[in-house]
């Protein structure tokens, strides 16, 4: 049975799509946006992972430029794997900071001196994925329609936005300062998106911003109010630099303890391919064992590399949601950027410039799109939340994922997001619906 797709009946083509120019406001993954634009877009998508993939390399002591190298790397396999039909942008992981900390023995500060202890475990929780990937293309995917109905589906997506929100609103949180040019961010972003013309409209993250900076330098370096925005460390950075690769090493008791951590990725990845087939009005699931399978071979690239991990990216899913701009050439075009970048230790450095209240102002517009995506899939399905069987399901996922609620069994350890999804699917199916 083919692929169809819910808005427009279209069964499914083999091979890339021919990507014909948009007409509409809502791009989809097999349109593309006027081409003056697309490289615009793509900045707004790399600017949107960059905070994550750059900060999780550097809690786990990996070289941050070299994690934004392979997640465009990433990004550009995982387009060819799943046939240029899936959005999503892959970046670094925090699935694995647990895990290769404890591994490593990484004491929280600069180069982890057992970086190819970890990057083995990243390798083979890589493999393990992709061989999950071919098991789900080979099997076909009508098991996931009933393993994964709309209620566990919506339960999945929303426990992600809420498993994530908590990093938005420690953002913002703070000073009066932060907290005000926090919320300007906010305010920014959807006065960018609601009212702006023309393409201004498609960009309300990359104005935001913008105009959180220029507001938070105008009271700190204008009215000394708070630390000044350093600009020196970015004239210091030089433009072009090669990043130093690490060969893994593949020893038994760090291989036990990180490669697990692919149940977790297949988690993720699950529920943001089925988010995404939520936002777009398309059937996904098909994708579904190449998804696994790109991003599996794409964390075993990154890591055989002195890269970390790799997942798809929930940040850039709220980009889609805002601009409501699906093209899967957009996110070609930025895995390309976010290489460029990579090779650019002063774009590195001029990120890390911008204020981390307005990282937070925009982490929360973003993260609150995806959990309300979710609401987009309980309507549009119409899940009966009259049945105990739906309520205990989803009122119980969002709370493991809310309070990020991890499960120890040994060496493994399953974090919020991937314990949220096993307790829906479970719950969903040992409950029976209420007699009618």
């Amino acid at each position: 049975m083919g692929l169809q797709d819910r808005e427009t009946g279209r069964g499914f083509e083999p091979g890339f799509p021919r990507w014909r120019l948009a007409r509409g406001a809502v791009i989809q993954p097999d349109e593309r946006p006027p081409l003056g634009q697309m490289l615009v877009l793509a900045l707004q998508h790399v600017v949107a992972m960059f905070g994550s993939t750059a900060l999780a390399p550097v809690l786990m002591g990996f070289d941050p430029n070299l994690a934004t190298l392979f997640s465009g790397i990433a990004t550009l396999l995982f387009f060819v794997v799943v046939g240029g039909r899936v959005p999503s942008y892959l970046g670094s992981s925090f699935a694995f900071i647990a895990v290769v900390i404890a591994a490593t023995g990484y004491g929280g500060s600069g180069p982890n001196p057992n970086l190819a202890v970890a990057l083995g475990g990243i390798v083979a929780a890589g493999a393990v994925y992709a061989l999950i990937g071919l098991g789900v293309m080979l099997a076909g995917d009508a098991w996931i329609g009933r393993l994964m109905p709309p209620a566990v589906t919506g339960a999945i997506v929303a426990a992600i936005g809420l498993n994530l929100a908590p990093i938005g609103v420690k953002g913002i949180s703070g000073s009066g300062l932060d907290v005000g040019v926090g919320l300007f961010t906010v305010a920014a972003v959807g006065v960018a998106a609601a009212y702006l013309p023309g393409m201004a409209r498609r960009l309300p993250l990359l104005i935001g911003a913008v105009a959180g900076t220029l507001l938070y330098a105008a009271l700190a370096n204008g009215l000394g109010l708070a630390p000044p925005v350093d600009l020196a460390r970015v004239a210091a950075a030089p433009w072009f630099g090669w990043p130093s690769v690490t060969a893994p090493v593949f020893e038994p008791s760090a291989i036990w303890l990180i490669a697990p951590v692919a149940l977790v990725l297949v988690a993720e990845n699950l529920g943001h391919v089925k988010a995404i087939g939520a936002m777009t009005g398309r059937n996904l699931d098909p994708y579904l064992g190449r998804a696994f399978l790109g991003d599996g071979l794409a964390t075993m690239l990154s890591g055989a590399f002195g890269g970390t991990g790799v997942t798809t990216y929930a940040e850039n899913m709220g980009v889609m949601a805002v601009t409501r701009i699906y093209s899967t050439l957009v996110f070609a075009l930025a895995g390309a950027v976010a290489i460029l970048f990579g090779l650019s230790p002063k774009f590195g450095a001029a990120i890390l410039v911008i204020p981390g209240s307005v990282i937070g102002g925009l982490s929360v517009v973003v993260f609150g799109l995806i959990t309300a995506a979710a609401g987009r899939i309980f309507v549009e399905n119409r899940v009966d939340f009259s049945q105990s069987r739906t309520l205990l399901t989803v009122g119980t996922a969002l709370v493991l994922g809310a309070g990020d609620f991890t499960v120890s069994l040994g060496a493994f350890r399953l974090g919020g997001i991937g314990t949220a999804t096993v307790a829906a699917i479970l719950l969903y199916h040992l409950l029976r619906d209420e007699p009618a």
